[in-house]
């Protein structure tokens, strides 16, 4: 059966076994049989170079590597974990995607991004985006002694989610005209994304013609799976300790 898993906001940390339960699970037993797996972005809850070797972040690339063997898996930064580098990425068997891409999807053209640059109503999250994704910031960063990466990265959670308190929920949201600018600039009628944590499918119309944006969903409470196929496009939540 032809068969493409797609997931996201996995959010792995040390502190939450259950999440990566779920994800070894899911890994051993189906993604090995599909025909890609693709992995849109915020697989760890941070990442401060590839150089923080841990067995943790160890574990989950061999994890991922022995997928590899047996079909290709493709990953795309998020906002969590764009410092990942090659180092790492060589050792899960993950091929890196740019930013936006388009993937021919068993005969129809689809657009993969994580999604953050799409929610362009978060002003202050765009202009921090832009400074992180440049040339400097990440040289700058990952130049730093470890541990200072790491009080760097904690403080910085710690803002996110006090500055997220006040943001009201359409903020943190794709802007509809920033999708449809996406999807017309590629020439696709479906769009898939991560980053907003609302899994869902939804139907729009773009150049005048019926399209399609599905959301990925996190992986806080329950394992978040898009399964598309040539003649079904699912979204599938796997329960923890299942």
């Amino acid at each position: 059966m032809s068969l493409t898993y797609f997931i996201a906001d996995l959010h792995l940390s040390a502190d939450r076994p259950d999440i990566t339960e779920c994800l070894l699970n899911f890994l051993s037993r189906d993604a090995k049989q599909a025909d890609a797996l693709y992995v849109l972005g915020d697989l760890f809850e941070v990442w401060i170079g590839d150089d923080d070797i841990t067995p943790f972040n160890t574990a989950i690339a061999a994890a991922f590597h022995e997928v590899s063997q047996h079909c290709p898996v493709y990953f795309m930064h998020g906002n969590r974990d764009f410092a990942i580098r090659e180092a790492w990425l060589k050792k899960a068997g993950m091929s890196l995607l740019k930013e936006q891409t388009v993937v021919d999807l068993y005969g129809t053209p689809t657009l993969l991004t994580h999604g953050d640059e799409l929610c362009t109503r978060d002003v202050a999250y765009q202009k921090f985006r832009k400074k992180s994704r440049g040339w400097w910031w990440p040289r700058l960063m990952l130049a730093l002694p470890l541990w200072y990466r790491r009080r760097v990265a904690e403080n910085g959670r710690k803002e996110s989610k006090e500055k997220q308190k006040g943001l009201k929920p359409e903020i943190m949201d794709v802007t509809p005209l920033e999708v449809e600018k996406a999807m017309q600039r590629h020439g696709v009628q479906r769009l898939i994304h991560g980053h907003t944590h609302r899994p869902n499918i939804h139907s729009l119309t773009v150049n005048g013609k019926p399209a399609t944006r599905i959301v990925l969903g996190d992986w806080y409470d329950q394992g978040s799976i898009l399964k598309v196929s040539p003649k079904e496009v699912m979204l599938q939540h796997n329960k923890f300790n299942q």
